[in-house]
């Protein structure tokens, strides 16, 4: 007698990537509102929502660190940052649900997911994800397998994002001391990126001063910068997309340090896509390292196709070239 497949609930886009990643596509049947990707998920039912309302990065800021303060005052009081439709949840009625307890600002809280699953019947089994470094990833992506029934498929997906992520180091001089890159993960208040993403600037050949491999995001000073004098930047928020970030771009840009930066002096600062590449841990996490390998060792041919990716700074402000000969 054949079993059915597993009927997924997915509160988590790199998991709902992940999923997608060994063919498991199929068996979502309802995703959160962040579940952005693949692009031919977006008929699944929405089962979160967000609360926040501020609409530039330093609103968000106060907004997240009140409700967050809320909710270590209060014991007990909703104080999350989304909101999960239980009832939804409940007529989907899934077998297993996709979710995190990796950062209270990104997702909905595991606490709340078990709450409500608490009261289903039958109870369905609940992945929860935390991953800190890039081989976490490949973890994940094995657990989401075993967890749906598609073991076999997730090794063999393993294997193929492992093989790309060696192709990529074997393009970085482990023997040269590579360039200081900042790479900045909210602009008002400045936050530098931590978990996966200093290793992947390593593996890239470069260095991330700033902030240890596996080390939780932190907010960081001007004066910091200015100590590191970066020699590349990367602007990338959690969460937004290019356009987004080139509207608050001038919270950067018109402060009296930025110019004295040598990344902006030398024309070495890029705006990535946040939303899509790096703050999410999940296959496009390889993409992230292609492209960072090609941008710092200049090998284009490495970049992805498409890669989201712009200069942060306009032509009439980048350096130019000193004139050749005499």
């Amino acid at each position: 007698m054949m079993t059915a497949p597993p009927r997924v609930v997915s509160l988590l886009p790199s998991a709902t990537e992940l999923l997608a990643a060994i063919g498991g596509e199929h068996l979502l049947v309802g995703r959160s509102h962040e579940c952005d990707w693949p692009p031919t998920l977006a008929d699944r039912p929405v089962l979160t929502g967000q609360r926040t309302t501020a609409t530039n990065s330093a609103e968000i800021d106060r907004q997240v660190r009140a409700a967050l303060q809320s909710r270590s005052e209060e014991a007990g009081a909703d104080q999350s940052l989304y909101h999960l439709d239980a009832d939804l949840l409940r007529e989907l009625q899934p077998d297993v649900i996709l979710t995190q307890d990796l950062c209270e600002v990104c997702s909905i809280d595991l606490n709340t997911v078990r709450a409500i699953a608490a009261t289903m019947n039958p109870h369905p089994a609940i992945v929860s994800l935390n991953p800190r470094m890039l081989d976490d990833l490949f973890d994940d992506l094995l657990r989401v397998g075993e967890a749906v029934g598609m073991p076999e498929e997730a090794d063999e997906a393993m294997l193929a994002l492992r093989e790309r992520m060696w192709v990529a180091r074997e393009h970085a001089n482990a023997y040269v001391e590579g360039p200081e890159v900042a790479f900045l993960e909210w602009m008002d208040p400045l936050f530098i990126g931590g978990h996966w993403t200093p290793q992947l600037i390593a593996h890239a050949g470069g260095r991330h001063s700033l902030n240890a491999p596996g080390s939780k995001s932190r907010q960081i000073s001007a004066e910091d910068l200015l100590e590191l004098m970066p020699d590349r930047m990367i602007i990338c928020p959690c969460g937004y997309d290019i356009r987004q970030t080139m509207r608050e771009l001038d919270t950067l840009t018109s402060q009296r340090w930025w110019k004295l930066l040598p990344a902006v002096q030398d024309g070495q600062v890029v705006i990535v896509d946040g939303n899509q590449m790096f703050n999410r841990p999940g296959p496009r996490l390889i993409d992230a390292l292609e492209w960072l390998t090609g941008w710092i060792n200049d090998r284009p041919e490495l970049i992805p196709l498409d890669f989201p990716v712009r200069s942060a700074l306009p032509p009439n402000q980048l350096r130019s070239e000193p004139p050749s000969g005499p």
